[in-house]
């Protein structure tokens, strides 16, 4: 129980109808109340906005704190009136008691927090044990960058505190101060006010509709082609989810059909889905942002949020939606209004790499102290993920490839062994990442990024309709790369089947654009997984079950023949002008895709580039990214390389 709860508790029971004690103890027990409660006072924010309402009209204060204060109005609890007519006897002297010792600690809170903390005072205005706090705020406030960013970082690194301590920070900090304390590995939660209420939902209309209305209001015109895609896409199947669910029967029609198992059975998710990824367009565009929060976008978002705290793919495409407006710096004071730091902070600390990985996201583009880059969709860090001192000197780039993702295809294989092993908790016997978890306490002086891109085995599924999409996506994401800051550092590519031809792709790209010489210059080497160098068998396996498989762009660019492949044979000239280190890895066991289809994907012929060592592994084309343990072959062997390619830069 709090102390400002055992207060009010004390008084009531003043205030019932025992047969009271003597006058004098009434007052020695109110006395040592007060007492007992004046270190609260003087810091324990609910207890002294409660109480200010109240003393309102018997105390005025020259200061700013109060209205600042009365703006959160979300923290408030509510006013209690001081006539003695409505709280008579014992009740009303008690209250007036404690105000009597309210009036020195507003006082003297008013004096410390009047902005911006310019003023001294002095440590006997307050108790000693509070002088930490207040010492720390005002630290936080300064002038000189690396003072506040000490004063964030031993606020991170302090537990002994009351709740009500925490609770000061949170309110009188400033928002980047907060900002550094949500990207604090061991920070204290209770740093963190909870979301401010939601506003209610417009009446007769459900947050499915709001969804689709907030989708609708913003700007359908001078759209690429994925964005209008999507968007007619998301509208139309909402337009006919909303018909048929009023009608009493649930229809995909159209492009819905292929989204009925991945999206679930329930209607309204699905709606929800594809509302969510028109709005992920969107949300890439920057005055599109900034109708998604003139039009309430950041409270509908938030409450579609904390409604789907079982689905991380609703999650997920929220917080790629938020972490796209992150990137607009006049757009971070709403975001930290609205509560979305205080939610990325719970976030930040989950066990799930997924939900952890987009907060870093959100976090980092948000954090202008210690963060120079920008991370657009689909570019996420790994490594390190929080504010650290370890100076960063190289960054290592791993890049999936058909069907993957930027956390799941760099998860450890699976086994009966390493099954039973997961409860045990140890990330050196069984990891959801072996980037994220093994290199990065391996090699900690590494930036460690994963890039996420869709692709399709089928074209079964709706996707964004582009000519070539390893084209299209080695220039979208040599900008995104570029402004995340790759290019400023040596670094490594790792790369699996299609992402191999991506990475070699960029690198033509970028050796053609004087502004991306950096890149090239920096790149140190690239590890290939199984990489179709000179083509696969895979979209002819699928042409003979064409009932199962139809082969989409993306199957098709990696047959053998194709033009794309044959393009980016001017690889090998210059990969070794560059003197680029290389080691190919390839499996030698097939694939099964279903029960069905069993296939060689990579043939060891075509997974030789030219140029590196080729070592052939007995896994299967899933498999080849995934070591089965820590001191496994693979994992070693890529570490190996890694170290002895930045050996020269990581002595630096």
């Amino acid at each position: 129980m709090s102390l400002a709860a055992y207060c009010v508790i004390c008084c009531r029971r003043i205030g019932t109808s025992t047969p009271p004690p003597k006058k004098d103890t009434y007052w020695r027990d109110i006395r040592n109340i007060i007492k007992f409660t004046g270190s609260l006072l003087l810091g324990g924010s609910l207890f002294l906005t409660y109480e200010v309402l109240a003393l309102k009209k018997s105390l005025t204060l020259d200061t700013e704190v109060i209205e600042r204060e009365k703006m959160k109005s979300y923290i408030y609890l509510p006013t209690v009136s001081l006539d003695e007519r409505e709280n008579p006897g014992i009740v009303y002297q008690a209250r007036k008691e404690l105000h009597k010792a309210m009036r020195k600690v507003l006082a003297t809170s008013a004096k410390i927090l009047r902005n911006p903390f310019a003023e001294p005072f002095s440590t006997a205005d307050i108790e000693d044990h509070e002088c930490d706090v207040w010492l720390l705020l005002k630290k936080s406030r300064s002038e000189d960058k690396a003072e506040r960013l000490e004063a964030v970082r031993d606020m991170s690194e302090t537990h002994h505190w009351h709740d009500y301590q925490y609770r000061i920070i949170a309110q009188a900090c400033a928002p980047r101060v907060l900002i550094g304390l949500a990207r604090s590995k061991e920070s204290d939660l209770r740093f963190f006010l909870p979301p401010p209420p939601l506003p209610s939902l417009k009446e007769d209309s459900c947050i499915e509709e709001e969804l689709r209305q907030l989708l609708a209001s913003l700007p359908q015109t001078e759209l690429d082609e994925c964005t209008q895609y999507f968007t007619s896409l998301a509208l139309n199947e909402s337009s006919q989810s909303l018909a048929a669910q009023k009608g009493g029967l649930w229809c995909f029609g159209g492009n819905g059909l292929p989204y009925a198992d991945s999206f679930g059975t329930v209607p309204s998710a699905t709606v929800e889905m594809f509302c969510l990824e028109a709005i992920v367009k969107h949300s890439e565009i920057s005055t599109h942002c900034d109708k998604i929060e003139a039009n309430g976008g950041l409270q509908l978002l938030q409450r579609l949020y904390q409604l789907h705290k079982d689905y991380p793919k609703v999650q997920r495409n929220i917080m790629r939606v938020i972490g796209n407006m992150a990137l607009n710096e006049h757009l971070h004071s709403p975001i930290v209004r609205s509560g979305w730091v205080s939610l990325m902070a719970e976030a930040m600390k989950s066990h799930h790499i997924m939900k952890a990985s987009h907060a870093a996201r959100i976090l980092a583009n948000l954090d202008r102290e210690t963060v120079q880059e920008k991370y657009q969709d689909g570019v996420y860090v790994l490594h390190p993920q929080h504010r650290t001192s370890q100076p960063i000197k190289a960054d290592v780039l791993f890049i999936h490839g058909l069907m993957g993702a930027a956390f799941k295809t760099w998860r450890q294989q699976d086994s009966e062994r390493v099954v039973l092993e997961k409860a045990v908790g140890d990330e050196d016997r069984y990891t959801t990442c072996w980037p994220k978890t093994w290199l990065a306490r391996d090699c900690p002086a590494l930036r460690i990024i994963s890039v996420e891109y869709d692709t399709t085995l089928s074209d079964w599924r709706a996707r964004c309709p582009m000519e070539s999409p390893v084209e299209f996506r080695s220039n979208e994401f040599l900008r995104k790369l570029r402004a995340a800051g790759v290019g400023d550092r040596p670094l490594i590519w790792v790369s699996h089947s299609m992402g191999g031809l991506l990475v070699k792709k960029m690198l033509l790209e970028a050796s053609k654009k004087p502004e991306m010489s950096t890149v090239i210059n920096n790149t140190r080497g690239i590890i290939f997984y199984s990489v179709t160098h000179h083509g696969s068998h895979l979209a002819e396996y699928s042409v003979n079950v064409r009932y199962l498989l139809f082969p989409s762009l993306e199957v098709k660019e990696l047959s053998k023949g194709n033009t794309f492949v044959t393009r980016i044979d001017d690889f090998l000239e210059f990969a070794k002008d560059k003197n680029f280190q290389v080691l190919n890895f390839v499996e030698t066991l097939p694939t099964y895709i279903g029960r069905m289809i069993k296939l060689h994907v990579v043939t060891v012929e075509s997974a030789d580039s030219g140029i590196g060592e080729l070592i052939p592994v007995d896994v299967n084309h899933l498999n080849i990214c995934k070591p089965k343990r820590k001191d496994a072959f693979l994992y070693q062997r890529t570490l190996r390389f890694i170290r002895e390619t930045l050996a020269k830069d990581l002595e630096n």
